[in-house]
């Protein structure tokens, strides 16, 4: 008996391994988080800003819309089987996002 619940724990317990999705803090999806968010970001700011929004206004209005695109990948994501929500890609949203901020915040108004 005590063998064949070490067998079944084993065989959980490398089912379990190969299920385990690979969520790195660094790859060429969290580059592209980051960018998109940037781009995301300006695009916003540039359009409340055409909506003659002033600066601040139009600012937060970005940072808004960017955290709603992040936001709603992840759930999106997490629908999927094949992906999960991941921390790790809202981390590099929120770095693209802060890097949109320092360029915005330079800008002529």
């Amino acid at each position: 008996m005590n063998q064949l619940l070490g067998v079944c724990l084993a065989v959980n317990l490398v089912y379990a391994q190969t299920a385990v999705v690979r969520d790195s803090w660094f790859g060429i999806d969290k580059i592209k988080h980051f960018f998109m968010s940037a781009f995301i970001e300006s695009v916003s700011y540039s359009a409340l800003q055409a909506a003659r929004v002033n600066h601040r206004s139009a600012m937060a209005g970005a940072i808004g819309v960017t955290a709603a695109f992040g936001v709603g990948r992840e759930i999106h994501d997490s629908r999927n089987p094949n992906n999960h929500f991941s921390v790790k890609d809202l981390t590099w949203d929120a770095l693209g996002a802060g890097a949109g901020v320092v360029l915005l915040s330079h800008t002529i108004r």
